[in-house]
């Protein structure tokens, strides 16, 4: 009796919670997701550096991936930064993005699959890509490259996620013509809020001129630092403003996260138990259920999950700061 009493007690711990929360996400990833009627192209945008796109591009892909649906990323960025977590090579000689819009080729030319993830494919960048926003001045229809591009691939996809540069240029607009969706990671910070009025305004005008269908289906909240106050305000003012188009699931702030593309993995394969695997397995799953603008109702053992998620992060924290009180004083410090 007091065996199995002691187990319960372990079990109730932060760590026990989120243990069972990992084992119901990689459970529910086995159990699949259905199938968009057509493929969702939805383009990860967001003009400031640092707030998590590319990182949120690699990761909510190998998620839908993992859960059985077949998913391309486009590495729009010159820096090939999702090419490398997704242990894609980008040297200047590999076929790349590049080539399809300027050059012409055919997208089918570029793509290449992604070892580790099955189901998940990748058009790389390479650093020719620099280049391209004065390269495409002179072209014809030089802000529907990609969308042409995009509409002549004959393979079957569930979804394409287009990684765009952290700017508002030719390139970020080729993706806003050739996207239905537009999903922007927001910092949980004010800085990360400054500049998503002008992002918004450029979408209005893609959506004017160019691409009637485009709209902002999904805000991801990433880097959530339950410790603090700020992160709070953050995500309850864009929850206020962005109520049909914010994920419940909030990416907290991980090393796993950060370490995985050094390994040229995404965090779902690095370390799959960890909280930033399971947030966007969450999130993942939260964008594949709901229509946009449509809310479904939070289950049971979703919302377990998400306390989970949470109780270990705060307790993580805890055990650090116990380790490190000048750290913690300084962090607090800081916060004020």
């Amino acid at each position: 009796m007091q065996d199995s009493e002691t187990i319960d007690q372990i079990d109730d711990t932060p760590i026990g919670r989120a243990a069972q929360a990992a084992v119901q996400a990689m459970g529910r990833a086995g159990e699949g997701l259905p199938r968009p009627p057509a493929t969702r192209v939805i383009v990860v945008a967001n003009q400031k550096g640092g707030v998590g796109k590319t990182t949120s591009t690699v990761n909510m892909a190998a998620s839908l991936a993992m859960h059985g649906l077949r998913v391309l990323v486009i590495d729009l960025d010159p820096q090939g930064n999702a090419s490398t977590a997704l242990g894609i090579d980008h040297h200047a000689e590999v076929p790349s993005i590049y080539d399809v819009l300027v050059e012409g080729k055919p997208l089918a030319d570029v793509v290449q699959p992604v070892v580790d993830v099955e189901g998940l494919f990748c058009v790389p960048a390479t650093i020719d890509l620099a280049g391209a926003e004065i390269e495409l001045v002179s072209l014809v229809a030089r802000e529907s490259r990609l969308q042409r591009a995009i509409a002549a691939y004959e393979q079957p996809l569930d979804y394409i996620l287009i990684d765009c540069p952290p700017s508002l240029g030719l390139l970020t607009v080729n993706a806003l013509v050739a996207g239905q969706e537009v999903m922007i990671p927001i910092q949980c910070e004010y800085y990360a809020l400054e500049g998503l009025g002008q992002l918004l305004r450029n979408v209005d005008l893609v959506r004017a001129h160019l691409n009637p269908t485009l709209h902002v289906s999904t805000i991801l909240l990433t880097m959530y630092d339950a410790r603090t106050r700020l992160a709070s305000q953050v995500a309850e003012e864009v929850r206020n403003h962005f109520a049909a188009e914010v994920l419940r699931t909030a990416i907290p702030r991980s090393v796993r996260i950060s370490e995985a593309p050094s390994y040229g993995q995404t965090v779902l394969t690095y370390d799959p138990g960890s909280t930033g695997a399971l947030s966007y397995l969450e999130a993942a799953r939260e964008l594949a259920l709901r229509a946009p603008g449509i809310e479904v109702p939070i289950t049971a053992v979703e919302q377990a999950a998400a306390e989970a998620l949470v109780a270990v992060g705060r307790h993580r924290h805890t055990i650090g700061a116990q380790a490190a009180p000048e750290a913690q004083h300084s962090t607090m410090e800081g916060n004020r």
